[in-house]
């Protein structure tokens, strides 16, 4: 979705979906409320095509798009009829639009170029921008900037769809939704352990960073006890209301502060610091030679295998002479239960291993003299960060300064630094 400046219409396509495009997108709005008195704290806007046409619906509109390769310029019409009918209908501060990105539109994000719509909605309501769980685990480094980008701006980021991929949870900690909506699937299905997975990792997220849990598909009293059961405390569905036009008498008496995330100001982001600099900040540092320290990355790396398909492994090996044959295969078995798995170094390849991530580091960078394995899982992480002193010793006898922590937290701030650089 490239929502920074009105593009023109795409000078090809069937008639029946330029004329869509050029006219006949529109929004309906599906209310979102607090599950605990019922009350309207949002609406989720949901993209129509012309009404009467077979492209109203929006599964074969969104098709029809898809096999003309004009995608990203449906997305763009849904983004600016969404916005429009909101500031239309006067939507205040007091409750929220939630919208969708399609995971093809985000490679054509131009952060440098500002929308006035986009700038207006924000001026008047909360603007919450969803992106949905199956795209991020193949789209992460795309995603993840794009995000910081419309926080940047002062819009919220909610993970829609979760519960559809385990690959993901391990993900949200760089995502960092403030809203995480359960799949409809955890309210429909019978309770599996798979469900209960996602419900333990969904608690854990939101626990350690306030975000809002909201459950979707509610459509019976049934329903919403489960979607309470599972921890959502904010919801929709057709219990509440089915999608419809947006009306100034659905906003009788407004209240300051019924949507519970405002606006953050905009804030300066400090310099970027490396893995290494993070943890060797909070945890003390120790010596040793590379000897010792490969058993100790090692130890990091075996215990992704208790984790699932949930877990990130993110690590940094100076140069690619140092990612030897032996540790490509570890590495390659490790990608086919992970989420992800990424090496960097200097003159590492793009695919270096069978399903790992490889990501050159220039000569000159600061993490080229460092070497880190970090492991992050939904209820684990684990971090070993270690700095080259330089010695001119044989390989096996060079001595690094180290560190190693197990606290969450500070694993989850090292790894979205190496996140950062994979989606540079």
């Amino acid at each position: 979705m490239s929502i920074t400046r009105a593009q023109p219409l795409p000078a090809t396509g069937s008639r029946e979906l330029m004329a869509a495009l050029a006219t006949g997108i529109r929004s309906v709005y599906q209310p979102i409320v607090r599950l605990a008195d019922r009350q309207v704290i949002a609406y989720e806007a949901l993209a129509r095509g012309p009404a009467g046409s077979r492209l109203e619906r929006p599964d074969v509109l969104f098709a029809a798009a898809r096999e003309e390769g004009l995608e990203t310029a449906l997305d763009w019409e849904c983004w600016r009829a969404a916005l429009r009918g909101a500031l239309q209908t006067d939507l205040g501060p007091d409750r929220a639009l939630f919208v969708n990105v399609e995971p093809s539109s985000a490679t054509s994000w131009v952060p440098e170029i500002g929308d006035p719509l986009l700038e207006d909605a924000l001026e008047h309501f909360p603007l919450v921008v969803e992106l949905t769980e199956r795209a991020l685990p193949n789209h992460t480094t795309d995603l993840i900037p794009l995000a910081e980008d419309l926080r940047r701006r002062g819009a919220r980021i909610a993970l829609d769809d979760v519960g559809t991929d385990p690959r993901s949870l391990a993900l949200m900690p760089f995502l960092r939704p403030d809203v995480i909506k359960l799949d409809l699937g955890l309210l429909h299905n019978s309770p599996s352990r798979e469900i209960a997975e996602t419900v333990q990792a969904v608690a854990a997220e939101a626990e350690r960073t306030g975000a809002l849990i909201l459950a979707e598909g509610i459509e019976t009293e049934e329903h919403l006890r489960r979607a309470l059961a599972l921890g959502a405390s904010y919801g929709q569905g057709w219990l509440f209301g089915r999608p419809g036009e947006l009306r100034p008498d659905h906003f009788p008496g407004e209240r300051n502060g019924i949507f519970p995330l405002r606006r953050n100001a905009a804030k300066i982001l400090p310099r970027e610091r490396t893995p290494f600099e993070i943890v060797a900040s909070k945890r003390p540092l120790r010596r040793a030679d590379k000897r010792l320290l490969v058993e100790l990355s090692r130890s990091i790396e075996h215990q992704t295998g208790n984790q699932a398909s949930s877990t990130v492994v993110m690590s940094t090996f100076q140069e690619e002479r140092y990612f030897t044959p032996a540790t490509a295969r570890r590495y390659a078995e490790l990608a086919e239960t992970s989420a992800l798995v990424a090496a960097m170094g200097v003159g590492m390849g793009r695919e270096p291993a069978p399903g790992v991530r490889g990501v050159h580091i220039g000569a000159d960078e600061e993490l080229r003299g460092e070497w880190n394995v970090i492991v992050l899982g939904p209820h684990y992480g684990a971090a070993f960060v270690a700095r080259d002193l330089g010695d001119q010793l044989p390989d096996s006898e060079r001595r690094f300064d180290f560190a190693l922590t197990h606290d969450r937290n500070l694993v989850t701030e090292a790894a979205r630094a190496m996140m950062r650089r994979l989606a540079a």
